[in-house]
């Protein structure tokens, strides 16, 4: 329900939101340029002496006026012709026109009604109402994906366009909020659906009946500074029943213009103050600082706007059309998806084509529109489930752990659950594991244990798949074919090769990087900005399937680099491993924000062993600054496949690495990488208690004995490695 409520209004009203935005922004800067233009009073000076330095100037003044700019106006007649200037408080001698800006009050009147009056102010409260709307729920939305208030700034990930979106919005969205908030109060307030709040004061009945009292000589002027002035009115000449008003910060005054005697006063009421500030917050008029930064904050609607619609756009082309769906209640399988980009709708499709083509009457939906009353011939119910943020429902899963728990019968059909997800992330698949807990809480029976599919892994939803087929028995072959980026060519400049000694081929090999434009340069996109733990695709000749290789260089760098190892009848490495120089490949860039080093400057702890090292190379190689880099890294033998040997090496020299500790399981002192991280408790101890973070990358085996390896050491702090996940200092790059 959250993010429909932050959808729609975005979608709907964007043209106007945007048209409200900048031409408040563009307002924001006048108040500001108007405080810096204003002549502005000496500290001490009275209305008094302001007053009689302008009449003195101007004999027949009949107003003065002071904006929250302090800039002061007087406004006279001269022989009977009318008069107005921008004051100079030292002189009270005119030295600019009064006339309002036109461009200011042009932007004003589009900001306020579009030009249309009533109709447009009404409009433009509709859209300062989705703007209020969308900050409330972005602000929730930011917290949700932060996983909670306290972690606000925490580093994002994901694709540019969610990051640069919520960027903005945890930013901008306190002071987008006061704006709208703000113009619906001054909008009510135009229409009269307010209360006024003020006490009229009286007109004064008594008074001396004299005139030509000296301006200088009337005490409450006398005592009243300028800088508390709003308007000083003068006694019509001639006309011994006016009076001077006076007002000010703090009230309203008559005042006899024979005399100057006090003949009455009435101070601003709470609901008279209040006004002004929403009047003050909203327009930046007598805080013009506090208008510059909202209306700085107000520039990021549109970049906002457009990447919302860049989101809400991704999401609609991702989730694919799905052919000969069958009705709920004719259905033998139900396919439930939750899904927050669209991508999981993909897998759904698959898996709905390989049930059909087998015999099966298959039913696909959201999982927010989980209805078992409507599940009559169900025999097994198949649940794909992403995770949103912090371990959260996705999009289309909205309200489904409470429908499970709310049963009063279960359904009779089997479950199987299947969570997408990114293992680098510390709540990996969190909300599909949930989904799989609550339905075997409810006494339902479990088709399939809880199994995941690892970055979208064609290989793993293939061989959860078999088993899927199995335990249904039928035959089952998820042949998953993912809708793949433009892929590029690359061509191979060089290549170091290792490994042959111990029967296992692995290779370097450096690609030049494919020209890239600046609009991707800017945006960081693809081979316009990747990172050392971004990931290439690779897209083999014989196969749509791509195979993904830990980037070893950054953008920076001028080349890409990655570490392969052949593995038997292995079709990718097989042909990568082939190359030659001047040869090429076809490939892409995914992102993979979750495995890099965070910012700042505590110690990073970089583990790997065989190919895992090529991102821990690429960070190390970056490491410019001399971050305090420590490296445990596990090979064959040293004579064989010590990659990037003389490399490292150099980089110790350099102190782009710290310390380095190498494990070799093929030599006489036979070890892998964990017992030397054993052996070097006290160390690993000490840094992880100094803030270090841990990146591990390589194979699944080797990550487990690493983590378990962590556990021992860490246990005597009272740590873990699943507690240093959810800090995000502990990540894992794995295959």
């Amino acid at each position: 329900m959250l993010r429909v409520l932050h959808r729609w209004p975005g979608l709907v009203a964007l043209a106007l939101i945007t048209v409200l935005a900048l031409s408040g922004a563009a307002l924001s800067v006048f108040p500001a340029a108007e405080r810096l233009a204003a002549p502005q009073a000496e500290a001490g000076l009275t209305v008094a002496d302001l007053a009689s330095r302008i009449q003195a100037v101007y004999p027949g003044v009949e107003q003065i006026r002071r904006a929250p700019s302090s800039r002061i106006t007087a406004y006279w007649f001269d022989a009977g012709t009318p008069g107005a200037a921008v004051i100079d408080p030292a002189t009270g001698e005119g030295i600019a026109s009064a006339d309002p800006n036109q461009t200011e009050r042009w932007l004003t009147n589009l900001h306020r009604s579009l030009f249309l009056g009533d109709g447009g102010r009404i409009a433009m409260a509709a859209a300062a109402l989705a703007m209020l709307v969308l900050s409330v729920s972005g602000a929730l939305l930011v917290a949700r994906r932060a996983g909670r208030w306290r972690r606000w700034f925490s580093p994002l990930r994901g694709p540019m366009p969610g990051r640069l979106h919520v960027e903005i919005a945890r930013v901008a969205v306190l002071g987008l909020a006061l704006s709208s908030a703000t113009a619906l109060w001054m909008t009510a307030s135009t229409f009269d659906l307010l209360p006024d709040g003020g006490v009229p004061l009286a007109v004064p009945s008594e008074m001396s009946g004299e005139t030509g009292v000296e301006i200088g000589a009337i005490d409450l002027l006398g005592g009243t500074p300028t800088a508390e002035l709003r308007e000083l009115s003068f006694p019509y000449p001639g006309d011994a029943t006016d009076v001077f008003t006076l007002k000010t910060d703090r009230g309203t005054g008559y005042l006899d213009q024979g005399t100057g005697a006090l003949l009455g006063w009435a101070d601003l009421t709470g609901w008279e103050r209040l006004s002004e500030t929403i009047y003050m917050l909203h327009t930046g008029k007598g805080a013009a600082t506090l208008g510059l930064v909202l209306g700085l904050m107000a520039l990021g609607v549109p970049v906002m706007g457009g990447s919302g619609m860049v989101l809400w756009w991704a999401g609609r082309r991702s989730r694919p059309q799905i052919r000969a769906n069958q009705p709920a209640s004719r259905a033998e399988t139900i396919i439930l998806v939750g899904s927050e980009g669209g991508s999981t709708w993909s897998f759904a499709a698959t898996l709905h084509k390989a049930l059909t083509d087998a015999g099966q009457s298959v039913h696909a939906a959201s999982m927010s529109a989980f209805d078992p009353a409507r599940y009559t011939r169900a025999q097994q119910i198949v649940v794909l489930a992403a995770t949103y943020g912090d371990g959260d429902a996705p999009a289309s899963a909205r309200g489904f752990l409470d429908r499970v728990a709310q049963l009063e019968a279960p359904p009779a059909a089997a479950f199987a659950v299947l969570g997408f997800g990114d293992r680098s992330f510390p709540a990996y698949c969190a909300f599909a594991r949930a989904v799989a807990e609550r339905v075997e809480a409810r006494g339902r029976k479990m088709l399939l244990p809880f199994d995941t599919v690892d970055r979208q892994s064609p290989q793993d939803f293939a061989r959860w798949g078999r088993a899927l087929g199995t335990a249904m028995e039928i035959e089952l072959e998820l042949g998953h074919q993912p809708v793949l980026p433009a892929t590029e060519a690359l061509t191979l400049i060089s290549r170091r090769d290792y490994g042959a000694e111990v029967q296992a081929p692995t290779a370097i090999l450096r690609f030049a990087p494919p020209t890239a434009s600046l609009w991707r340069r800017v945006l960081g996109r693809g081979f316009g900005g990747f990172r050392p733990g971004d990931l290439l695709g690779i897209v083999p000749d014989g196969s749509a399937v791509p195979r993904f290789y830990s980037l070893a260089s950054g953008r920076g760098d001028g080349f890409v680099e990655i570490v392969v190892k052949k593995h038997p009848g292995g079709l990718c490495s097989g042909q990568l491993l082939d190359l030659q120089p001047g040869q090429m490949v076809r490939s892409f860039v995914r992102r993979n924000p979750g495995f890099r080093p965070a910012r700042g400057r505590s110690p990073v702890i970089l583990i790997g062993a065989g190919t895992g090292i090529g991102p821990l190379a690429g960070f190390a190689r970056t490491n410019r600054r001399a971050r305090p880099m420590h490296l445990w890294f596990g090979a064959r033998h040293p004579d064989s496949d010590l990659l990037y040997g003389t490399e490292i090496a150099g980089w110790r020299t350099e102190g782009r690495l710290a310390s380095i500790t190498t494990a070799f399981s093929r030599t006489e002192q036979r070890a892998y990488v964990q017992d030397a991280l054993r052996r070097d408790a006290p160390k690993v101890a000490r840094l992880i208690a100094d803030g270090a973070q841990v990146l591990v990358c390589g194979g699944r085996d080797m990550a487990a004995g690493v983590a378990e390896a962590l556990t021992d050491i860490l246990t005597p702090q009272g740590l873990t490695p699943a507690m240093l996940k959810a800090e995000n200092r502990y990540a894992e790059d794995v295959y």
